[in-house]
This record gives structure tokens, sequence and C-alpha cells, in this order.
């Protein structure tokens, strides 16, 4: 069966042969090991893969998001990275004091895709295909204002913050309606929502807040026919519930810091797993036994007919010995 094929069978319960995969190797590991990196994509190739996003016009970021030094994106936030092969963090906001926010502009220029050059891509792959961009409004407000200040303003619910939140709103709408024009797969949405023993804001926030905007993310895409996969680290069951009413389909998480078993009792047959394997601690520290173990446990809680695809994360510090054995151990379930 064709991967893009086994991957939709994944999503839809029904049976798929064998367990779709994919490895997120960050710059890190391509740097640092790449005989290692070649052997897994060789003996292990992916099963879903990005769309490149291609866009008429380059977009005006400077500098390399991996690189050691100063990144500035496509919105104009500036990242500060001290270390090759990860992505840095933004220390100075782009809206220091909201009385800056008359002089805010949304990059509309990231709706002006190249849907000619990506659909090519789509139509010569028999790959599952993800949107080449990632939809991300509590992290964005967290680059434009920095995090702290994002989560105070989060608790004082000033109209200046509303008015920011509908602008980078507005702009995703737009920007999963772009994607969704394509002939990509899926959709995808990123914010990182958990520290590692709960969310960052109270859920209740999150249900009025953020919610409705996923929803609408979800609308769109399905009124194209197409998937939506959200990636969000932390422990973050508490928004699970919400996630698969606005139509998730698949989600990566950290499932350890939460619980495999409790995952499996709660959303078993919901929603499809896109992943992990224990980043912070069995990947950089574990034995081959204990990668095995992990495996195991995730296809006994959470695998229902599918529901469950293979993944986790070759970056600073995993054991490249660890994150192949990851993958031969999910390639014995055919």
């Amino acid at each position: 069966m064709k991967p893009r094929k086994k991957v939709q069978k994944t999503l839809e319960f029904d049976s798929p042969p064998g367990i779709p995969r994919q490895a997120w190797v960050l710059p890190w590991a391509e740097e640092h090991y790449p005989e290692m990196v070649e052997r897994l994509r060789e003996e292990y190739p992916d099963d879903l893969v990005n769309a490149p996003a291609v866009y008429k016009k380059p977009l005006p970021v400077k500098g390399d998001r991996y690189k050691k030094g100063t990144y500035v994106d496509e919105w104009g936030c500036v990242f500060s990275n001290l270390q090759d092969g990860i992505i840095g963090i933004v220390k100075e906001p782009l809206i220091k004091d909201w009385k800056d926010l008359v002089r805010f502009k949304t990059p509309d220029y990231v709706l002006d895709l190249d849907k000619d050059e990506i659909n090519g891509f789509c139509r010569h792959t028999d790959r599952f295909v993800l949107a080449g961009t990632f939809v991300r409004p509590f992290e964005r407000l967290g680059f434009i204002r920095t995090l702290e200040q994002a989560l105070v303003d989060l608790l004082e619910q000033r109209p200046e913050l509303f008015d920011l939140l509908h602008r980078i709103h507005e702009l995703y709408i737009k920007e999963v309606e772009a994607w969704a024009e394509t002939e990509v797969d899926a959709i995808c949405l990123m914010d990182d929502w958990g520290t590692q023993q709960g969310l960052m804001i109270a859920p209740d926030l999150w249900e009025s807040i953020f919610k409705p905007m996923y929803r609408d993310y979800a609308e769109i895409a399905g009124h194209y026919g197409k998937y939506v996969f959200m990636h969000s680290d932390g422990y973050i069951i508490d928004i699970i519930p919400g996630l698969i009413e606005v139509g998730i389909n698949a989600l990566n998480s950290q499932v350890a810091c939460m619980g495999v078993e409790e995952l499996g009792k709660r959303f078993r047959g919901k929603l499809t797993f896109w992943g992990e394997i224990d980043r912070q601690n069995l990947l950089p520290n574990g034995s081959l036994q204990d990668i095995r173990d992990a495996v195991f446990q995730l296809l006994e809680n959470l695998y229902d007919d599918g529901g469950v695809i293979a993944q986790c994360e070759f970056g600073p510090g995993a054991k490249p010995e660890n994150v192949l054995e990851v993958f031969k151990t999910w390639n014995q379930f055919k």
C-alpha cells in the first residue's frame, strides 16, 4: 500500500497494513551524525513529508533560523540563537508598548503561495503531504510580545490584546485557506501549551479565546477535504477533549509526561497519536530495551485499528542508536 493511503487509513482507524512513520531530523543531527541520518532515511523512509513553503516572492527573512546568531522571521520577530542546529528564542518584543500596535502589520505576503509548484510536489510523491507552514496563534502572540508578557496580557485582557489576536487570527484564517486550496493532504497547527506539570493558562481561558480559533482553522480544512495535524508540547491533557471536539485529527505531544495509559483510556480511537518517544529522557539516556518497551507501551495503549503514527525527534542529545531502534521496533508491526 502506498504511504499516503496508509496514513489515511491510520487517521480513519481503518486497519492500515502497518504503522506509518515520520522521523523529525533536526539540523543538529544532520551536522553531528550524517551517516546515521542517511541510514535512517534509507532503512525507514518517511511516510509523511512537508510540502515546500514556496512563495511567488521571497519572504523578507534575515539569517538562518537554525544557525547561531540572530534570525528575523517573516513577521519581523527577532530570534536569538546561542547554538547551531536548533531554533532560538525571542528576547525583544516586536510590540513593546501597546502604543506600538498602530504600526504593526501582518505579513500578508505569506498568502502569495506558488500553488503550481506546491501542487507539482504533491502530485510527484506517493507520500502523505503536510502543509509547509505551521499556524500558531498563541506562540505568535508570544513571539510578538515575548512569552512572559503574553501571559500577563492574557490575565489583564486589555482591548489591545484582542485587537492583536484578531489580526493574527485573521491572517491565519487566510493562510489556512491558501494552503487548503493546494493539493496537500493536511493543514498543520502548532502551539506549545504546557509545562511539564500543566497548562500555561487556565483551561477556561483557553476555551474562550483559543479554542474558537482552532475550530475556525479546522472547519476551513474540512471544507476542502483536508486533515488537521497539530503539535503541542507539555502536559496538555486538559485541552485534548477540546482539540478533538473542534476537529484535530492527529496530535504530536509529549505523551510520556501525561501518561500513556491515561491517554489511552481517555482518547484511544478518538485521535491519532502522531508520536512521540520521550526526547527528554529516553532518547538521550535510555537503553535499547527501554526504547523497545516504550514503543510496545504506545502500541498496547493507543493503537485501535489505526490511530498511531511512529514518530520521534532526532535532536540535541538523542543517541542515534536509540532513534534507529524506535523505527526498527515500530517496523515489526505489519
